[in-house]
């Protein structure tokens, strides 16, 4: 069946509710607004030409990074490289630095729940040149234990990369905490952090953060265009670009930027500051009620991660639904206008377990009934109320036929 006659048959659901923030979104209107002119009116040189559409090109360049700056209290301890998305800043950061230090060797110590762009970037370093790569166990809510990190890091250890909130589960980290430690062991040793999933969630002070070296954003996690990345890169950290070019106005990453995007990026971090802490609290609410709604109203439902809900970030809801696969879920509530994601959008598919769930100690057929949800401040209670009327009769309907559930 083709695209096209699935898209036929599945139907336009007379309501409908987006769920699947994680792996992709809608760009509000401003953001697209701001985008257009610089397709063709304004900024559509080259940022690195001296004429005025180059210039004006590079200005947008010049102001987001300023505002990155800004809203992250970075100014004066660093600067951002813009990237195409956050899969490309964490490669940066983790061969980026394998790169610059691949005669020293030694060990980079990555969470057992990093995101898929962090452990593969380190095996490959691994595999490249010689770095013994360590992943340290999470605990059943996907915690980083601080005894058994420190057991792990040493004073071989070249590079250490935990995720400040996990994409999948939602467990915030004590980065600083876990930097620290680090950096008490071997203070040669630079410390990253992915704070895709905690940007414009969590509050951020990178002058706070001070054992942290390098961080990662991403512009679709705001509801900014896809296409767009940064990486916070400390002073004084080593790196080296892993692309080979011509270089533009971004010294780490070669190639003409992508200036529309990156308007439309600064559009989106204005948007998600503003009223931020507002619209923490919408989406924690959101958040709240959905959850409880479906662990009162759905019979055989196991929560995954953090149950202390100020320990997991505002916005993230794991449910594994028992007895019920994952996709054939999603699927069932696709129809009924409600759009989740099962298990982790790197694996799906491909039909494979999401390795973090398997690391907080899940089952495979757990770990497959899973569903990821995603509150944003565009959410209403309408919202959740027709969801957790969606959602008790699409799990009955599917336990009903399972074949799991009949044995």
């Amino acid at each position: 069946m083709s695209v096209e006659e699935l898209l036929k048959v599945h139907g336009k659901p007379p309501r409908e509710v987006y769920f699947d923030n994680e792996n992709s979104g809608h760009v509000p209107r401003e953001v697209v607004e701001e985008m257009i002119p610089y397709f063709n009116s304004v900024g559509y040189g080259h940022p690195s030409i001296t004429h005025r559409p180059g210039w004006e090109a590079y200005e947008v360049i010049h102001r987001t990074k300023e505002l990155l700056a800004e809203v992250l209290n970075a100014g004066g301890v660093g600067e951002f490289a813009l990237v195409h998305s956050g899969t490309e800043a964490n490669n940066l950061a983790v061969l980026g630095h394998a790169i610059a230090n691949r005669e020293g060797g030694g060990k980079i110590v990555v969470s057992a729940i990093e995101h898929l762009s962090v452990i593969h970037p380190a095996e490959e370093a691994g595999r490249l040149f010689g770095f013994k790569v360590v992943r340290v166990p999470v605990d059943s809510e996907g915690f980083v234990d601080p005894e058994i990190f420190k057991e792990v890091v040493d004073r071989d250890t070249s590079l250490v990369s935990v995720q400040m909130v996990n994409h999948e589960i939602g467990t915030v980290q004590n980065v600083y905490e876990l930097s620290k430690i680090a950096k008490e062991v071997n203070p040669k040793a630079v410390f990253h952090t992915d704070a895709a999933d905690a940007f414009g969630k969590l509050p951020m002070d990178l002058k706070k953060l001070e054992y942290v070296d390098m961080v990662t954003l991403s512009s679709h996690k705001i509801h900014g265009p896809r296409g767009v990345g940064a990486l916070f890169i400390r002073e004084g950290v080593r790196l080296e670009p892993i692309l080979r070019g011509q270089l533009s106005s971004e010294k780490m990453w070669p190639g003409v930027e992508n200036v529309p995007l990156i308007a439309g990026f600064r559009k989106a971090v204005e948007l998600a500051f503003q009223d931020f802490d507002i619209n923490v609290a919408k989406m924690r609410m959101l958040r709240d009620v959905l959850v409880r709604g479906i662990l009162d109203r759905v019979p055989e439902v196991l929560l995954n991660g953090p149950a202390d809900f100020s320990r997991r970030a505002p916005d993230n809801a794991n449910l594994s639904f028992l007895y019920v696969e994952g996709e054939a879920l999603t699927v069932e509530l696709s129809i009924n206008g409600v759009y989740v994601s099962s298990g982790s959008a790197c694996t799906s598919r491909i039909l494979e377990p999401s390795h973090v769930l398997l690391a907080i100690g899940r089952k495979h057929e757990e770990a497959h009934g899973s569903i990821l949800f995603k509150t944003t401040r565009y959410h209403t209670q309408e919202d959740i109320d027709y969801t957790l009327e969606v959602i008790p009769r699409a799990v009955s309907r599917l336990r009903s036929i399972s074949a799991a559930r009949r044995t």
